[in-house]
Parts: structure tokens; C-alpha cells; sequence
């Protein structure tokens, strides 16, 4: 009986180091299932930090390639007020070409003592044309000033919005 009662005390120590194994085993599972459901739900966040920020930098390259449209008309205004500027101030210098040459007949017409009545509406002409080539060659680059200066503010305009 005595070999009985050592096996039921071997046995019964054997299965309470079982017991003891698996409940070691389900508190290694519990925490690896909390932390799993922390990684979970940290997986979680971090998606949805990563959406927020694509939709930010949708929203900045929207914003930029409006700002690079906004620019490109503008240079575009630019260079088109500059063209006109440069076909006024070529006007002038025609004009200007013009009123010299007439005025150098005058000149020496009157040094000839013969004095030419259209000579005098010549130079007079020539000298009204300048007038007007100056005047819109002055409107020009007004203009082109403008344009600039309302390119510059809108700029600053766009810059304040965006801090």
C-alpha cells in the first residue's frame, strides 16, 4: 500500500504542476491577447492619423497647384502688358524718328530761306503722333506697373491665408 500511496502523491503532484503549467499558459495568453488588443487598437489610431494626413497634403497640393495657376496668369498678364508697353515705347521711338527727320527739313528750309507750309504741317503731325505714342506708351506702362504691383498683393494676400 505504501507503493500506492508514493504513485497517488506522485500523480498528485504531477497534476498540480499541470495545473499549475496551464494556468501559466492562460496568463501568457491573456497577456498576449491584451497586448495583441493594444497593438490592435494602436493599428487603429496610427490609421487613422495616416488618413488625416493624406487628406492634408490632398489639400496642400490642391492648394499649391491653384497658387502655380494663380502665378501662371499672372506672368501671363505680365507679359502681356509687357508686350504692349514695348509696342507703345516702339510707337514713341517711330514717332520720335519721324519729328526728328521733319524737323531737319524745317531746319534747313528755313536755313534755304524757302519757307514750306507742309513742312510745318509735317513737323506739326509728326509732333502730335509723338505726343500720342508717349502718352499711351506712359498708359502702358502704367498698366504694367499695375499688374504688377496687383500680382504682388494678391501674393501677399495668398501667403497671409496660408500662415
Amino acid at each position: 500500500m505504501s507503493q500506492i500511496d508514493d504513485l497517488q502523491a506522485r500523480i498528485t503532484a504531477a497534476l498540480d504542476r499541470i495545473s499549475r503549467g496551464l494556468e501559466a499558459q492562460n496568463a501568457d495568453d491573456g497577456a498576449a491577447a491584451a497586448e495583441l488588443e493594444a497593438l490592435r487598437a494602436a493599428l487603429g489610431e496610427e490609421k487613422t492619423v495616416s488618413a488625416q494626413w493624406e487628406e492634408r497634403v490632398k489639400r496642400l497640393k490642391e492648394k499649391l497647384e491653384e497658387a502655380e495657376a494663380h502665378v501662371e496668369n499672372a506672368r501671363d498678364e505680365a507679359r502681356a502688358s509687357l508686350r504692349k508697353l514695348d509696342t507703345q515705347l516702339q510707337s514713341l521711338r517711330r514717332a520720335n524718328a519721324q519729328l526728328r527727320e521733319n524737323n531737319k527739313a524745317l531746319r534747313e528750309a528755313n536755313e534755304a530761306g524757302v519757307a514750306e507750309p507742309h513742312l510745318i504741317n509735317k513737323a506739326m503731325l509728326a509732333e502730335l503722333e509723338a505726343l500720342r505714342a508717349a502718352r499711351s506708351a506712359d498708359r502702358a506702362e502704367g498698366d504694367a506697373i499695375m499688374a504688377e504691383l496687383t500680382r504682388l498683393i494678391e501674393g501677399a494676400d495668398d501667403e497671409r491665408e496660408g500662415a
